[in-house]
């Protein structure tokens, strides 16, 4: 039989219209008056654990602010240190996002401590920076620290299990059908519980309901998730 999880599309590029807010509200606020042009803070340190959501926002913002024509970067530290590489050349910038923050070695550090003062001192743009920890807790150097506290500080809460589940079936009335609570149930034990994930899953779901012309059901969903079983 076909496998039918080869139909699972990728998830859609983080956007704020599909991040989830939860109990971040204030966060997502701030943030879309930052893009509205009716706040100017400058400088925001977001931190939680992984799964929170820290670099949907971060993609998300880069995208608004280059479809709105204004120029902006998305740094992932991961992959510039396990590249071995610096920060590019930072010049002309609307809006810079720093992620995983935590992950960079001393000279790179010293790299992102003279970026926070060109932005402050010449740029004058954005800048969202992001890690896992709160400033005080992260084992960087002390005058980066102290520049990663300068502006806002935002813990990002991860969803809840019912905040995950209403996520899911606002997507499903979305998308024209109805989630039944077991199936939601399932969903959350079987398979990667960030909301990515669970949203391609659903989509996954929804096109083989369409195929087989049956409604979602939990042996439907077995059958798309473990074909060969």
């Amino acid at each position: 039989m076909k496998q039918l999880l080869l139909d699972i599309s990728p998830p859609a590029l983080p956007t704020l219209e599909n991040f989830v807010p939860g109990r971040n509200v204030e966060l997502f606020q701030t943030l879309k008056n930052i893009i509205a042009g009716s706040e100017q803070e400058r400088f925001i340190y977001l931190w939680g654990e992984n799964g929170s959501g820290k670099s949907h926002i971060l993609q998300a913002i880069a995208e608004a602010f280059t479809r709105n024509k204004l120029n902006a970067i998305y740094i992932d530290c991961n992959i510039l240190q396990n590249k071995n590489r610096k920060f590019p050349v930072i010049n002309n910038i609307d809006c810079l996002t720093i992620d995983n923050v935590d992950h960079l070695n001393s000279s790179t550090q010293i790299n992102l401590f003279n970026i926070y003062n060109y932005i402050r001192d010449e740029c004058h743009s954005l800048m969202l920076v992001s890690g896992s920890v709160a400033p005080s807790q992260l084992n960087l150097r002390k005058d980066l620290v102290t520049r990663l506290g300068w502006g806002l500080v935002y813990q990002i809460h991860v969803l809840s299990d019912d905040e995950k589940i209403q996520a899911m079936k606002e997507h499903a009335r979305r998308k024209g059908f109805e989630l039944p609570q077991d199936v939601c149930n399932y969903l959350l034990r079987h398979i990667k519980r960030d909301l990515p994930s669970l949203i391609a899953t659903l989509d996954a779901l929804d096109l083989f309901s369409l195929r087989e012309k049956r409604p979602i059901t939990i042996p439907m969903l077995r059958k798309l998730l473990f074909p060969t079983s």
